[in-house]
């Protein structure tokens, strides 16, 4: 008799072995940069891209959609910068970006509106304050608050189509914590970190300064699955770490008969996957319009 073959040719989740780990050890299970041998001439393409794109489209930038948290007025981070198609009631990609909460800017990732431009699609990047100045509660704030005034205001600027929220790294944990604001139809997060137990043990903590009830009710994997598409994307090049958090997701929500796709990108790492929405053919571009066939 011919023996089954059922095991999964992925890379073993290191957490599995987490007590062997010395503290820098568990940081490398979560470094994309060392990770990705090219990681520093892909972010450098994309910063040049997306100073390029932002450039010619420099009509809707730097729109504040809250206070600075620190009484000051207005900070430059708590801004959009928005790419509206040509008719109002298009669909909107409203794209977070990452960096663990603790760098990037929104300016860095506006090549990435060009494909869903492309197609026919708005796009909106919010800005956040990053750790240590907020928290981690404070940042899922400030992306709430981001939806409510595009839901309010976001006509005057061009934007009143359906909104699909997504996000790439730690974008896609803030995304999965908003999947349920009323504004949002459905949700695309891209390589993102699902559980900050592991996170709170690495060198990432340092800035974000994780508090016990921030990794139970801000881990997408510790809380209630919302009934909503939620298309769950990763490269296949990825950090193992990362990719188990996204198997680990999708087959939460599977056991709940919730929808949405789980999408391994061949070939991609953890940087070149966005570039699947540079193109109006992209797999990102095309999950993003299949969610709002299947949306709610």
């Amino acid at each position: 008799m011919i023996a089954f073959r059922l095991d999964d040719p992925t890379p073993a989740d290191p957490r599995r072995r987490w007590g062997d780990l010395d503290r820098a050890a568990r940081g490398t299970c979560y470094d994309n940069n060392a990770g990705v041998p090219d990681s520093a001439a892909q972010v450098a393409a994309r910063n040049a891209a997306s100073a390029a794109y932002r450039g010619a489209h420099g009509h809707h930038l730097d729109i504040p959609y809250a206070a600075s948290a620190r009484g000051t007025g207005e900070s430059e981070r708590t801004a959009f910068d928005l790419y509206p198609a040509a008719q109002a009631g298009a669909p909107c990609l409203v794209f977070v970006h990452g960096g663990y909460w603790q760098r990037n800017a929104r300016a860095d990732f506006a090549c990435f509106a060009e494909g869903l431009n492309a197609a026919g699609w708005s796009v909106a990047m919010p800005g956040y304050t990053l750790a240590p100045e907020s928290s981690l509660a404070g940042i899922v704030a400030e992306i709430g608050a981001a939806l409510d005034w595009l839901a309010e205001r976001g006509r005057s600027h061009g934007i009143a189509g359906p909104l699909v929220l997504s996000g790439w790294s730690a974008g896609a944990q803030l995304a999965a914590m908003q999947l349920g604001h009323p504004a949002v139809a459905a949700g695309l997060a891209i390589s993102g970190v699902y559980d900050l137990a592991p996170i709170r043990e690495t060198y990432l903590d340092d800035k974000l300064g994780l508090t016990d009830a921030e990794v139970e009710t801000l881990s997408p994997l510790r809380r209630p699955v919302v009934d909503k598409p939620l298309t769950i994307a990763y490269g296949s090049r990825e950090l193992p770490a990362l990719v188990h958090d996204a198997r680990n997701l999708h087959a939460l929500r599977a056991a709940a008969h919730l929808p949405g796709a789980l999408l391994p990108v061949p070939g991609a790492d953890h940087f070149s996957i966005l570039n699947e929405f540079r193109r109006p053919d992209g797999l990102l571009v095309r999950a993003a319009q299949d969610l709002l066939g299947g949306a709610r």
